[in-house]
């Protein structure tokens, strides 16, 4: 009965979880934020190309807004992010919109940050202004310029407190933006330089600096002569530059159409990009893999994953078709484990067939959370399991000692989840493509360095210590602590490395191999942590059937004894 009554828990549990995603899934649906090209917002008709115009690019900066007026009754911006700019303003109404812009930059999250901004750079086009203007408001700053003559090369040069094209009006020059010949600026186009420099670090960019132009309120991409920016980055430490663009219609930082320049101990970063928008400098980690063994890498834990998949699908089939009735507690143990690896590998394999699906793909970085977090929670499980098994061994009886084990292994990773989405919702929000190249998708996953860190590479730090000295233990028991017989020795000896194996997989000690996959040793550490945890699924599937064979055969042998006496 009680065995019954803590898997039910078990699947209730999973139950819980679904009902999560339900919940999330309407509170997904009722933010408008999660799309931000479809509040308040309506492409202009793009202009048909031409073969001295640069081709328009389908996701524009240059938009229309449908959202509410910007000014109160009493002359004040509000909803800088949703409002509606009017066709033409003053510098006095741009410089109350920046302020009011300025005033987000603390409290909002990046796509409401952006949309505000992308609603900054249409006043600032639609300005009513003679003489070129630099203006500035706490961590914006913008620069006007109306081209006096047909003009070919074009520098706008900017600091942290103004922006000229003439390089000696500006002190301590940090960003330098040069516009190529192929844009054709002609007598009397505005040309708009917007540049944020955040107090909040969004995705790793550098110093929170987000850089955007604009020319003559015109959409453009694929130039055949790129813009070239230089950025002024400082020492990088051990970490290199990469130069993004933010993509308004998936609401993330992609690369695609821009690349970087820069060289160990250079403090400088020139980006090259074939479209104009808002730019920033990410700071990544060194690359140190190839593309082709990026390739063979995917091509290993995927195969591994559906191996895993599909024999942990037939343990879970068996266990209830013909263990169960015989199953002991340990069995139970691991038998939750697999489902939890049914469910990291199910949604792992998923994450490149929606990560172009953005409803699909947060569904899928929700769950892949939960079910490492779930994978992990379960090895630890066994690793007290094992503790109780084999170091108290006397005293170790516990009321609902199974049912206990499903609330923990189940309810603390989905507690951990929920309290992620409650606090910043976005660190499943934004998720989805980072790069317009195959090799460098984010794919389907939280891109928050902080919550990856406390929540995945903290939590397991500390489950694999524990679960590291367990398995010492283990190794200490069979091989120093228990006598051999003689004529037992080496057939003894073969099944304890067995056991330490099968134990090896269920602690879940091959995650560790993650600690030997940087520096030189990052290819082969990469490797190694690819097989042996692609295919942890085929080895628990093995040793439960390893194990089951085992306890019939003891079993048999104890019915032989009791028939002889």
């Amino acid at each position: 009965m009680l065995k019954v009554l803590c898997f039910k828990t078990s699947f209730r549990m999973v139950k819980v979880v679904f009902a999560v995603m339900i919940f999330i899934s309407l509170l997904i649906g009722s933010d408008k934020t999660s799309n931000p090209t479809t509040k308040g917002c309506k492409t202009t008709p793009q202009p048909k190309p031409s073969s001295t115009t640069p081709q328009p690019k389908p996701s524009s900066t240059t938009h229309e807004s449908n959202g509410p007026d910007c000014v109160n009754s009493a002359g004040q911006v509000i909803g800088p992010e949703n409002c509606t700019v009017p066709s033409q303003v003053s510098l006095n109404f741009t410089r109350e919109f920046m302020k009011a812009v300025n005033d987000i930059l603390n409290t909002s999250d990046l796509n409401t940050v952006m949309r505000a901004v992308r609603n900054l750079e249409m006043a600032l086009e639609r300005s009513d202004f003679s003489e070129s203007e630099s203006l500035k408001e706490g961590n914006l700053t913008a620069y006007l310029h109306k081209a006096d003559k047909s003009s070919g090369n074009l520098s706008i040069y900017a600091s942290d407190n103004q922006a000229n094209t003439n390089a000696s009006r500006v002190s301590n020059i940090i960003v330098q933006v040069t516009l190529p010949e192929e844009l054709a600026i002609i007598e009397n186009t505005t040309v708009v330089f917007c540049m944020i420099i955040s107090p909040k670090q969004y995705v790793n960019v550098t110093d929170g600096r987000i850089i955007g132009v604009s020319v003559g309120g015109k959409n453009v991409s694929g130039l055949r002569t790129p813009v070239i920016m230089s950025v002024h980055v400082g020492p990088l430490a051990t970490r290199k530059p990469k130069c993004v663009f933010y993509n308004f219609t998936s609401s993330n930082f992609e690369g695609s159409g821009c690349s970087t320049k820069w060289s160990t101990g250079e403090d400088t970063v020139i980006c090259s990009c074939d479209h104009l928008t808002y730019f920033a400098v990410l700071m990544v980690s060194p690359d140190n893999v190839s593309e082709k063994d990026k390739v063979v890498l995917s091509y290993i834990s995927q195969v591994g994953c559906s191996l895993s998949l599909l024999f942990l699908v037939v343990a879970v089939i068996l266990y209830f078709v013909k263990w169960r009735g015989s199953a002991d507690q340990s069995q139970q143990v691991h038998i939750s484990l697999a489902v939890a690896l049914i469910l990291l590998n199910g949604h792992f394999i998923m994450n490149d067939l929606v990560v172009n699906v953005r409803t699909a793909c947060i569904y899928v970085a929700v769950l892949l959370h939960y079910s490492l977090l779930a994978t992990f929670t379960w090895t630890a499980i066994e690793g007290f399991h094992l503790y109780l098994l084999l170091l108290r061994v006397f005293n170790i009886y516990i009321r609902r000692y199974l049912l206990k084990l499903s609330l923990v292994g189940w309810g603390v990773p989905a507690v951990v989840v929920i309290l992620i989405f409650i606090i910043d919702k976005y660190v499943y929000l934004n998720v989805g493509i980072s790069s317009g190249k195959s090799s460098n998708i984010q794919g389907c996953y939280i891109s928050n360095e902080v919550v990856k860190n406390v929540t995945i590479l903290g939590f397991f730090c500390v489950i694999f210590a524990f679960n590291l000295g367990m398995l010492v233990a283990v190794v200490r028991t069979l091989f120093f602590k228990r006598p051999l017989y003689p004529g037992q020795q080496q057939k003894r000896r073969a099944k304890d490395i067995c056991t330490i194996l099968g134990i090896t997989c269920l602690l879940g000690i091959t995650w560790g191999l993650i600690f030997f996959s940087f520096g030189q040793l990052s290819t082969v550490g990469l490797y190694f942590f690819c097989i042996f945890n692609s295919l942890q699924g085929l080895f628990i599937f093995i040793w439960l059937c390893m194990s089951k064979s085992a306890s019939s055969e003891s079993q048999e042998n104890v019915d032989t004894h009791t028939s002889n006496t």
